[in-house]
C-alpha cells in the first residue's frame, strides 16, 4: 500500500472498541486501501486493503449516530463517525472504489499487486499503460479526422452551391436574346459533390461516436449531496448520466469552459454563463485515470491540474493495465500531506 495514491480525506472520528471512546482524525481513501491517522498524535491506529472488506454500512446505535461500519474478513469492525462533508458523500465514494475494486479484473489478485512488482512486472505494465493511451488517442484522432473530412465535404457543397448561384444570377442578368444562355445551366458531373451518404454515415459515427464511458459518483455545487452515476466521453462532448442512466446533463465541447483535475481520480466540469448559475459539476472515479489522458487530447487548452494533481503527475508511472497501481505516484506521505492541505481549503 506504500506506493498508492491518496485520493480523499475526510475528518471524522474512529471508535476504540477496547477503550470505549472516541477518537478524533482523518479518514484517508486510497485506489487500494482505508487508513485512519488521528489529529492529535498523527499516529495511524488503523489500515486495511479494500480487498479484505466484506461489508459496509450505515449504521446507528445507543452510541452514536450516523456512522459507517466496514467489516473485514477476519470480522474486524470498524466504526467511523462525525463524517464531514456528509455520512452519505463518504459511503458512496468508498463503496465506489471498494465495487470498482471487486469488479476489476485485478480484484481477485489485489492483495498480491500491493506488496512489491518485479522489475519485469513494472515495465510489462508501463508498456501496457502505454499503450492503451495510444489506442484512445489514436481513436479520438480518427473521430476528428471524420469530423474534418465532413467538414471539408460541407465547404466543396458550399463552394458548388455559390458557383449554381453565380450561374443563375448570371443568366438572370443576360437578355432572352442572348444565344449562350443555356449553357450556364449545364454542369460538369465530376462538380457535384457526392457528399450526403458519407456525411449523414460520418456525423452518425464521428460526431456521437463513445469514446469512453466510466463509473462515478457525482456532485454539483454542494460535496455533501452525491449520487452514484457514469460519465460518458464523446468526440462531440461531454454527457453526465445518474444510475438509473438517465441524462443529467450534456456538455457540448464548445460549451466547456474549463475542466479542473484536482487528484487523479477526482476532476470537475464547469459551463460559465453570464447574469445566471454557472452550471458545473464534480466527479470522483476509480476509472478516472483512464479518462484523463482523453481529455487531455480533446480539451487540452480547457484542461488545468491543479496542485494536487501536478505533484503527482510530476512522476507519474503505471498502472491503467493494473487497477492495483496508481497512474500517478508518489511519496505516500508526501501525497496525504498534500490531499489533506487540498481538502482545507
Amino acid at each position: 500500500m506504500s506506493g498508492d495514491t491518496c485520493v480523499q480525506t475526510w475528518p471524522c472520528s474512529y471508535y476504540l472498541e477496547l477503550e470505549k471512546r472516541w477518537v478524533p482524525g482523518r479518514l484517508s481513501l486510497t485506489s487500494l486501501s482505508l487508513k485512519f491517522m488521528t489529529d492529535k498524535t498523527r499516529e495511524t491506529l488503523v489500515s486495511f486493503p479494500l480487498s479484505s472488506i466484506i461489508e459496509i454500512k450505515k449504521e446507528a446505535s445507543h452510541f452514536i449516530f450516523s456512522s459507517i461500519t466496514i467489516l473485514e474478513r477476519d470480522h474486524s469492525k470498524h466504526w467511523f463517525s462525525s463524517l464531514q462533508p456528509s455520512r452519505n458523500a463518504v459511503f458512496s465514494v468508498i463503496e465506489h472504489f471498494w465495487r470498482e475494486l471487486l469488479l476489476s479484473e485485478s480484484g481477485a489478485a489485489a492483495e498480491a499487486a500491493s506488496s512489491s512488482m518485479t522489475k519485469g512486472k513494472e515495465l510489462t505494465c508501463l508498456m501496457a499503460c502505454t499503450q492503451k493511451r495510444l489506442e484512445d488517442t489514436a481513436r479520438v484522432l480518427h473521430h476528428q479526422g471524420e469530423q474534418l473530412d465532413g467538414i471539408s465535404r460541407g465547404l466543396d457543397k458550399m463552394e458548388s452551391d455559390l458557383d449554381v448561384a453565380d450561374r443563375l444570377l448570371t443568366e438572370l442578368e443576360s437578355p432572352s436574346w442572348w444565344p449562350f444562355s443555356s449553357k450556364l445551366w449545364k454542369t460538369p458531373s465530376e462538380t457535384k459533390p457526392k457528399w450526403d451518404a458519407s456525411m449523414a454515415d460520418s456525423k452518425a459515427f464521428g460526431k456521437e461516436g463513445i469514446v469512453i464511458q466510466v463509473p462515478a459518483v457525482i456532485s454539483q455545487r454542494t460535496e455533501s449531496h452525491v449520487k452514484p452515476g457514469r460519465l460518458t466521453v464523446l468526440v462531440s462532448g461531454l454527457e453526465i448520466y445518474n444510475s438509473d442512466s438517465l441524462l443529467m446533463h450534456r456538455f457540448e465541447r464548445e460549451d466547456v469552459d474549463d475542466i479542473k483535475v484536482h487528484t487523479p481520480y477526482e476532476i470537475s466540469i464547469c459551463q460559465r454563463f453570464i447574469g445566471k448559475p454557472d452550471i458545473s459539476y464534480r466527479l470522483i472515479s476509480a476509472k478516472m485515470p483512464e479518462v484523463i489522458p482523453i481529455l487531455e487530447v480533446q480539451f487540452s487548452k480547457k484542461i488545468e491540474l491543479l496542485e494536487v494533481a501536478m505533484m503527482l503527475g510530476s512522476t507519474r508511472t503505471s498502472s491503467l493495465a493494473e487497477k492495483g497501481y496508481s497512474v500517478w505516484h508518489a511519496d505516500p506521505e508526501e501525497a496525504q500531506r498534500s490531499c489533506v492541505r487540498h481538502r482545507d481549503r
